[in-house]
């Protein structure tokens, strides 16, 4: 397991019974990694990991792991209502082929740092697998400090990376004061991305990348090897589409882009409403301009098996 690069959050496509659409999942895969991303990290926010039940988490496990076979790693979200249940899921995804683990904060119940502490060692100490710790306090209400990220850090040699979410740029240079390069840190916000990897981050949990992962992959090594001109341009066209990663609907407005790329499915499940009406128009206007501005290499063309 390489903790670098670009490894999209991965959208769950759902059929038009809003089943999962397996085999869509493996050519989405495929394609990303054929374009540059160094994994997938799946069933997490953007994967719609809450509505899905846990025989359909596996199943989407087995099927990423079967469509890749070892080209790239598939890391599985793990979050839970319950302490045990997040065990379960994490030993399961193991089974199922995985090559690592993002730990999430547990759904719903936002605890003291005792019992977040206590709550994530468990699941550490469940797996060989190396994991990711993830911290999004803006989506989860949970904020792992880099003091506490260092504690844990230093309690289990299998926590290799940290995805930091907290939209707050100094957190990865206050990782790297306190651990140097123990951890790999990813940037978990779309329009952090060169400041992030400015700032010392080795990785980035991509949401456009679903639907312009060449672009992305581009935009990420252009930050990692100083090319500041390139990065700049790429990113100055990129962001419209990359603040889409950063509002509450999140994942129903990428799911958007990637139908209007030809790429995948508006669909969401419930509670979850696809964007109609001016927030339609809005999304389909930010992804006319991009395509009509763009001067970078563009992603191979999408193709099903």
């Amino acid at each position: 397991m390489k903790w670098t690069g670009v490894m999209p959050a991965i959208t769950t496509c759902f059929d038009e019974a809003y089943e999962v659409d397996h085999a869509f999942l493996a050519d989405h895969a495929r394609w990303l990694v054929e374009n540059g991303c160094t994994g997938v990290v799946a069933l997490g926010s953007l994967g719609e990991g809450a509505t899905l039940n846990f025989a359909e988490k596996i199943a989407i496990l087995k099927t990423f792991s079967a469509a890749l076979k070892g080209r790239a790693p598939v890391v599985a979200a793990i979050s839970a209502l319950s302490t045990p249940e997040a065990v379960q899921l994490a030993k399961n995804a193991e089974l199922a082929g995985c090559a690592g683990l993002m730990i999430l904060p547990p759904y719903v119940y936002k605890g003291d740092w005792l019992e977040m502490k206590t709550y994530v060692s468990t699941v550490l100490r469940a797996t060989k697998l190396p994991c990711m710790l993830y911290n999004n306090p803006v989506a989860y209400g949970t904020d792992f400090i880099p003091e506490q990220i260092a504690e844990l850090a230093a309690q289990h040699t299998n926590l290799a990376a940290v995805k930091e979410s907290s939209t707050d740029v100094r957190r990865v240079t206050a990782i790297r004061a306190l651990l140097g390069d123990r951890l790999a840190i990813f940037v978990g916000v779309d329009d952090a991305i060169i400041e992030g990897v400015a700032a010392g981050a080795t990785g980035w949990v991509a949401g456009l990348a679903d639907a312009l992962p060449r672009e992305s992959v581009d935009l990420f090594n252009y930050g990692m090897q100083g090319k500041k001109k390139e990065a700049a341009e790429l990113y100055l066209w990129f962001l419209p589409l990359l603040r889409l990663d950063t509002v509450p609907k999140f994942v129903q407005l990428i799911k958007q882009v990637q139908q209007e790329l030809g790429v995948g499915s508006a669909r969401v499940r419930g509670p979850r409403m696809e964007v109609a009406g001016q927030e339609l128009e809005v999304t389909r206007k930010i992804v006319r301009e991009a395509m009509r501005n763009r001067k970078a290499p563009s992603s191979s063309a999408f193709k099903r098996s």
